[in-house]
């Protein structure tokens, strides 16, 4: 039997609230109460269901969704704002019906870290973040023969300067040690002559990938123990052929997915045997980890630390903080702050993830939010956020204990007594004998503030 079976709730392993927050946290943005109270009564199946076929949202889906995105992202590049296509990819995330393609799109901007800091581009970025978004859950030889034609890419990795004369290595070795196989699955030799092989591959004035011929490098080439006289799409196709990628891919999927030292080896080999037997399908991969035993095991719950953005748009999609809606603007800047500089990743290597995400820096960084969230300074000009209507909007707002165990539920899919009594201990410790609209607001701040709101 594999783990990656189909989960079947069980008496050891219940389909209840838990796993169903747990469910929309890994795989979009959280879940309002209501898609939480669907997906409950439904079962694990129809849950998964909607979510990969793009239908997991209830609530806060603009009409014309699609349409007005399109409208504020060229309105984004037009402006020359790097600030504004931050906020268009977060007005995405908190307003899709698709929240698994978001989240599915910072895994791809992740994995081929592009900066605008070098390709200063606001018009490439956008369009390259589209080919993820697009591509994402495609066979993953459609979104790689993309990716490496994408102006930002070819820039940012200096394919231009790549002629035979001067071969330039860094977009054969990012594609090599990043992309496809990883390290330790290929020489200094390889690098060499896939550096060679992907001469002549260059951007125009009018970021149009092109292969001069001219500037190619004809002669024999010996990459992966394989000789002959390699161009740049031979080589991505040998690549995409090698058993590495798709250990490699296995593992991207396991990071979205699954908690730090949940998947052994031989279940990560499994999952990449699958994807070698499907074409290397990301959509399939993604679909049977989500349906699967070890995805839903007691193992895999509360043992991931969520990036800046998902903390940050998961938080706000849970509260329904959708009329009037939060400054996006504002949120990007948030999400920087918290370590996630959207079109800006680090290095080559993009952000490390998991528990790089937990710094001194960015524990007080994720308290300043939750208080700013709940006094409503995500919006402008500010509304604190009326948590004791929401809480009565569900039925669950008659006193602070409700309301408490209600955002435990909601925000942790765990409402356990001790967690209940040492928020409502805390609120009243800061603001006794306050209103109880102004306890269940700091409520919400102090649920958003402990270590389990940190570990999705």
């Amino acid at each position: 039997m594999s783990l990656w079976d189909p989960y079947k709730p069980s008496d050891a392993a219940p389909w209840n609230r838990r796993r169903v927050v747990h469910l929309h946290k890994r795989a979009g943005f959280a879940a309002t109460w209501r898609e939480i109270e669907r997906d409950l009564a439904d079962g694990p199946d129809a849950a998964v269901t909607r979510i990969v076929e793009r239908q997991a949202h209830l609530v806060g889906v603009p009409e014309g969704f699609e349409s007005l995105a399109a409208i504020i992202g060229q309105a984004a590049v037009d402006s020359g704002s790097a600030g504004r296509l931050k906020a268009w990819w977060l007005y995405r995330m908190l307003f899709s019906p698709d929240p698994l393609g978001e989240r599915l799109a910072l895994v791809w901007h992740n994995h081929f870290a592009t900066s605008n800091l070098k390709v200063n581009d606001l018009a490439a970025m956008r369009r390259q973040n589209d080919i993820f978004r697009e591509f994402g859950r495609a066979p993953f030889g459609e979104l790689l023969r993309r990716v490496v034609h994408d102006s930002a890419l070819l820039i940012w990795l200096d394919a231009q300067a790549n002629r035979k004369e001067h071969p330039n290595e860094n977009l054969a070795r990012e594609l090599m040690e990043i992309f496809t196989l990883g390290v330790g699955h290929y020489s200094e030799i390889d690098v060499k002559d896939a550096a060679r092989a992907l001469t002549g591959w260059t951007v125009t004035a009018r970021g149009e990938f092109r292969e001069i011929a001219e500037r190619h490098d004809d002669g024999e080439k010996t990459i992966l123990g394989k000789t002959g006289a390699w161009r740049g799409g031979e080589l991505v196709e040998m690549l995409l052929d090698n058993p590495a990628t798709a250990k490699r891919l296995a593992l991207r999927i396991c990071e979205l997915l699954m908690g730090e030292g949940v998947v052994d080896e031989s279940s990560l080999a499994a999952l990449a045997d699958g994807l070698r037997e499907h074409n290397l399908d990301i959509g399939w991969g993604v679909e049977t980890v989500l349906r699967s035993r070890l995805f839903f095991s007691q193992g895999n719950i509360g043992k991931r630390v969520p990036g800046p953005a998902e903390f940050v748009v998961g938080s706000l999609r849970a509260l329904e903080m959708f009329d009037p809606p939060p400054s996006t603007l504002v949120l990007s800047e948030w999400v920087a702050n918290l370590g996630q500089d959207l079109f800006y990743p680090p290095n080559v290597f993009g952000w490390p993830g998991g528990r790089s995400w937990i710094t001194t820096r960015s524990i007080i960084g994720r308290l300043k939010f939750a208080s700013a969230l709940a006094e409503g300074a995500v919006r402008n000009p500010a509304v604190p956020f009326d948590a004791l209507a929401l809480a009565k909007r569900h039925g669950r707002g008659d006193d602070l204990a409700a309301a408490v165990g209600f955002y435990c539920e909601l925000l942790l899919g765990n409402a356990e007594g001790a967690i209940v009594d040492e928020v409502q201990a805390a609120v009243r410790r800061e603001a006794a004998d306050r209103a109880l609209a102004d306890e269940v607001r700091r409520a919400v701040a102090a649920i958003l503030s402990r270590p389990e709101a940190g570990l999705g």
